[in-house]
């Protein structure tokens, strides 16, 4: 896996969904809506971002 950090933004609410669901947006760090965390770029991040892709997003970042 490629080395570096992966951003991850909270775009859906997690209130309503399964605790599973709940427990792996929060084990991400995302607490409020839009906000954006800087986590490792390895396969436990990115199996925690498939786990609730309808919730969160990976931020690209744009290059100049």
């Amino acid at each position: 896996m490629a080395e570096g950090t992966i951003k991850i933004q909270l775009v859906r609410s997690p209130v309503g969904r399964p605790d599973k669901q709940r427990k792996v947006v929060r084990g991400l760090g995302l607490i409020r809506l839009q906000q954006i965390v800087e986590r490792p770029d390895n396969d436990c991040t990115r199996g925690m971002v498939k786990k609730v892709p309808h919730l969160v997003q990976v931020v690209e970042e744009q290059k100049s």
